[in-house]
């Protein structure tokens, strides 16, 4: 599975060095286009919804990681954090270079509206408080929502985007997203 993650971020990491590039320029690349890619209002919202989704996924692994809990759910929380911290890192990249807001790390997480599976504030707080047993399965539950809404958003992107870069990207979130909900709904199965 890492093997498979692996190639896209490999192409991703690469489209990113290209365009870091262009940093002492990119006041004016975006404008350009050429040099960035053709991108539609679709990539920035996509971009702009899906950071705040990552982080929050990120926060959730980041509960996990903080408690005892099985391997299985601890090696699923690692994997998580691994993957959506560089996919945050390159949709803020795309963002600034097409000269557009990128949402804050404050109040983008768990607080807010519950778009596409994001947890709500008493949700989160829950899953905070929760140990063992029952943290495992609160958090398993939670993510399972979490990423359809992610996929969901993802085959949005590849329906109506325009910016290959950012295309690619979401092709990765639904096949790493729709095998990491099966391995965890496997593991709901057992508790």
């Amino acid at each position: 599975m890492r093997t498979r993650l692996l190639i896209p971020s490999v192409g991703l990491a690469l489209m990113g060095l290209l365009t870091a590039c262009g940093d002492d320029e990119s006041s004016t690349l975006p404008k350009g286009g050429a040099s960035q890619g053709a991108h539609n209002a679709q990539d920035v919202g996509f971009a702009q919804g899906m950071i705040p989704h990552h982080q929050q996924a990120v926060e959730m692994a980041d509960l996990a990681l903080a408690k005892k809990v099985s391997p299985q759910v601890n090696g699923l929380a690692r994997q998580i954090k691994a993957a959506q911290g560089p996919e945050i890192e390159q949709m803020t990249e795309w963002l600034q270079g097409w000269g557009e807001d990128v949402p804050g790390e404050h109040g983008a997480g768990h607080g807010g509206a519950m778009a596409d599976g994001m947890l709500s504030e008493e949700q989160f707080q829950a899953l905070e408080k929760a140990e063992g047993k029952a943290f495992e399965v609160a958090f398993l539950e939670g993510m399972v929502a979490h990423h359809e809404g992610a996929v969901k958003m993802a085959e949005d992107e590849l329906a109506k985007g325009q910016d290959v870069r950012v295309k690619a990207l979401a092709q990765a979130v639904v096949s790493a997203q729709t095998e990491e909900i099966k391995a965890m709904k496997a593991l709901l199965a057992k508790y």
